[in-house]
């Protein structure tokens, strides 16, 4: 599965955030999961992650609280599996600098798993193609592999299958950052309640927004925009209705809960209209901090 190729010292990865441009959930499965049918968008607010050869296993975090330590860290487990899976390598210290919101939607857990694989692929010398890191990163959570992959792409199943969706206009984001995070199982339960004592509203075909994305129209985007799970993530942080209103009125072109929650993505025109929507958002008072992006950006990457 593998070989030695060389062995250096200390890597540096970089690995994007995601919004999902589109989530359709479906029926609660008998293993616990639920079918999903997404559109990944990889946008550059970034982790970086470095990965040193040490004594122990270690995970150190900066730039953020709430992160898991220990085994609990998806960034340590990654570096198990991988040992375990290859028969290669050691104990490694992981160093990450936060940037992707913790508990909000972005996949920041999930960025990390992918960059301590690169990273320590890297270190160890191993010889891996990209489907076998993916099957790795399956095994450690459902975004894993979109988080190697980047750009844009359409995920099934678990979100796991990824084909890739070739739309390459940039797209323009406000991502609007809420004062505490949402648990991804906590935000399917409520759907499920949601769903179980009432009628809920569904998005629509998948089609919709592939179409807008070969368009490359960005209002075409917006109004395509769509998550089954923006209902539960309102009703258990019912002020992010109050910040999606004010990125619309604030100019964004949509908006829409990232994943799970909290974080609102809402899209705008151009990069300078990005500008105008975080500096009148800021003020709004609707969320705790703003920040602008881009994408389609590259998946996890060696940087040093």
């Amino acid at each position: 599965m593998s070989r030695v190729l060389h062995l250096p010292g200390r890597v540096t990865v970089r690995v994007p955030g995601k919004i999902n441009l589109y989530l359709a959930v479906g029926e609660l499965r008998d293993d616990g999961y639920h079918d999903l049918v997404t559109v990944f968008h990889a946008v550059d607010l970034c982790d970086e992650l470095t990965v040193t050869n040490a004594p122990r296993h270690t995970v150190h975090t900066q730039g953020a609280v709430g992160v898991p330590a220990g085994a609990k860290n998806l960034a340590g487990a990654a570096a198990r599996l991988l040992t375990r899976r290859t028969r290669a390598g050691g104990p490694v210290a992981i160093e990450i600098t936060k940037q992707i919101p913790v508990a909000g939607g972005m996949a920041g857990g999930s960025a990390d798993a992918a960059a301590a694989l690169i990273g320590c692929a890297a270190l160890w010398g191993l010889e891996l193609s990209r489907d076998q890191m993916s099957e790795i990163g399956a095994e450690l959570g459902s975004d894993v592999p979109f988080a190697l992959a980047g750009g844009t792409a359409v995920g099934t199943g678990r979100g796991e299958r990824l084909s890739p969706v070739l739309a390459r206009t940039p797209l323009h984001w406000v991502l609007a950052l809420a004062d505490s995070g949402l648990s991804t199982p906590a935000v399917f339960a409520e759907l499920d309640r949601l769903r179980a004592n009432a009628e809920t509203p569904r998005v629509g075909a998948v089609q919709e927004m592939l179409t807008a994305l070969t368009s490359g129209d960005p209002k075409a985007v917006g109004a395509a925009l769509g998550n089954d799970l923006q209902a539960a993530a309102i009703s258990l942080q019912p002020g992010l209705r109050r910040t999606l209103r004010a990125g619309i009125a604030a100019g964004a072109l949509g908006g829409v809960v990232s994943g799970s929650g909290p974080t609102v993505a809402l899209l705008c025109a151009d990069q300078a209209a990005a500008g105008e929507v975080a500096a009148e958002l800021a003020g709004s008072g609707t969320c705790r901090a703003v920040r602008v992006a881009a994408g389609p950006a590259p998946g996890a990457k060696l940087i040093s």
